[in-house]
């Protein structure tokens, strides 16, 4: 396993455990090699069991009985679930198996998303608007976060509302921001500091102001920021399909692939 798959691997988990704080309902819980982070709200990746810790042959039975833990702990709640894994953590040879216990739990696989990784970011390579950054902090951007993210990535607003409009769900290290094209709100980003790296998550624009750099600007005013605060440059991200030219661009290389799996209710 590399060193950058496993902080990729630690600040996806921590970043998740935004979810477990986002409500009074949330939980997060512990076990030997899954985390399980509940936001108690009923939307599959808002409820995790995230692989922690490296599956070899020698372990296998003990991830199966983690995984029909998960299983009981959401049935329990009534909620949908998804897990989450990067690659690295499984031994190549056994990586089948793991994929057919998830099949057999009826869970269907989701997404296959690149694990990228940058140790500065390259210089633009166009021009980027101008953009005013906030903060989510207030009333106004929370509920603007959860209008963007609602919009570019097709999640209910009522679901986004459920998770980004509390206040206490910012109150850890998921820290967001809002990009204002004047003074509209056009995109966002939220980083998590962990595992030596700043994790980028949650990049998003509204769809008629795509393709026009605002997710860009935001990234690099927000990173910049946050590196000045740090001393860390080091940057990490999980990409979809849509987002890997972006990322490229600025400087990213993929390291590994996080698989990430569904129920189906």
């Amino acid at each position: 396993m590399t060193p950058e798959a496993v902080t990729l691997s630690a600040n996806l988990r921590e970043a998740m455990r935004f979810f477990g704080s986002a409500r009074a309902e949330g939980e997060v819980r512990h076990l030997s090699a899954l985390t399980l982070i509940s936001s108690g709200i009923d939307y599959s990746v808002f409820n995790a069991a995230v692989l922690d810790s490296a599956v070899r042959g020698s372990n296998i039975d003990e991830l199966d009985i983690e995984l029909k833990e998960a299983e009981q702990f959401y049935e329990l709640k009534r909620l949908p679930w998804s897990f989450w894994a990067c690659e690295d953590l499984i031994e190549d040879g056994i990586r089948n198996k793991v994929r057919d216990m998830l099949t057999a739990m009826d869970m269907r696989h989701l997404t296959t998303a690149p694990g990228m990784h940058a140790e500065r970011l390259l210089p633009p390579s166009r021009p980027l608007p101008e953009v005013t950054i906030r903060p989510v902090s207030d009333n106004d951007t929370r509920a603007s976060f959860a209008h963007i993210t609602s919009m570019a990535f097709e999640i209910p607003l009522s679901v986004c509302r459920a998770v980004y409009a509390d206040e206490r769900a910012w109150k850890g290290t998921y820290a967001g921001w809002v990009a204002y094209s004047g003074r509209v709100p056009v995109s966002t980003a939220a980083l998590v500091v962990c595992g030596g790296a700043i994790g980028v998550y949650s990049v998003a624009t509204l769809p008629v102001f795509q393709r026009r750099g605002y997710a860009e600007a935001l990234m690099r005013a927000a990173i910049a920021r946050t590196s000045a605060e740090t001393g860390i440059q080091r940057t990490v991200l999980q990409s979809t399909a849509v987002g890997m030219p972006l990322y490229r661009a600025l400087g990213y290389l993929p390291v590994t692939r996080f698989q990430v799996f569904a129920s189906r209710r």
